[in-house]
């Protein structure tokens, strides 16, 4: 008697998994039908993290691999690491973020905050783009905070400018967005390419210490819940009807009106090509 061939799970890579919104969106990508590969920084977050994931749904196919994004050697290594792991990736979500009070550079010479929320992301899906599957989606968790933001192409690290942690944010969220939009006009139809305002969510981004982190830390039990903030990502990722939606924005599950300066292409070439630039590729 043939046995019927059990079909292999969708793979799917989460980045910043181990707290917030990628702790819940690990979940329910796992009760969604997904081997998640979830990346952490910290060992043993990560593994409190597939605890916690196969405590909830004990059917999970959930493993951890960890990368400092804020570092592109990293970032590479990452990509080497799942191109061991699996032959393809039907989902990307680019999830990790942060936000600093100062400017801080990396060992590496880039602004932390551009590195995490726009550079690693970038490099990422580009190292990453061989292995999507043409069904695949791509889904880049941006921040209402570009939604008014302005950019300066030529200093996209901030070097040249008084540093503004909201500004500086705001601007690093809006360069995904464009270079998001740039990238769903590069590739098409396949694999598809959307941008997620997952709400303001109480997570870890707003321990900051000092005033700032009181004022978090006060207004933090009236944010969403970090299992409220993963819906839309969860719903841009997985529903059905949005399998050949691209270059969109999304709010509360909802497409919304990304910042006008969001839609120009000829703004988009521009950061696309100075990303490129930062990051040492060749133009494409």
């Amino acid at each position: 008697m043939t046995r019927p061939v059990t079909p292999s799970p969708r793979t799917a890579l989460l980045t910043g998994a181990t707290s917030g919104i990628g702790q819940w969106t690990a979940l329910g990508l796992a009760e969604a039908g997904f081997r998640v590969i979830a990346v952490g920084r910290d060992e043993a977050r990560a593994r409190q993290l597939v605890e916690w994931v196969r405590g909830k749904h004990g059917a999970a196919e959930i493993e951890t691999t960890l990368a400092d994004l804020s570092l592109m050697a990293e970032v590479r290594r990452l990509a080497a690491d799942v191109k061991a792991r699996a032959p393809q990736l039907d989902l990307l979500v680019n999830n990790a973020g942060l936000m600093r009070k100062h400017r801080i550079e990396t060992r590496e010479g880039h602004e932390l905050t551009l590195a995490v929320n726009h550079l690693a992301p970038f490099l990422l899906t580009r190292e990453l783009l061989p292995l999507l599957a043409s069904a695949a989606r791509i889904v880049n968790v941006g921040s209402s905070s570009s939604d008014k933001a302005q950019i300066d192409p030529n200093d996209l690290e901030w070097k040249a400018r008084p540093w503004s942690m909201y500004k500086a944010y705001g601007q690093s969220k809006l360069a995904l967005m464009l270079t998001s939009f740039e990238l769903a006009r590069r590739l098409g139809q396949t694999p598809t390419v959307n941008v997620v305002h997952p709400g303001v969510v109480g997570t870890r981004i707003g321990n900051l210490g000092g005033g700032l982190g009181v004022a978090w830390a006060l207004i933090k039990p009236v944010l969403l819940t970090p299992e409220a903030g993963a819906r839309t990502t969860l719903h841009v990722a997985t529903d059905p009807a949005l399998a050949s939606v691209t270059g969109r924005y999304f709010k509360k599950s909802a497409p919304a009106e990304p910042n006008p300066l969001g839609i120009d292409q000829g703004l988009a070439g521009t950061v696309w090509a100075r990303t490129e630039a930062l990051l040492g590729l060749s133009e494409t």
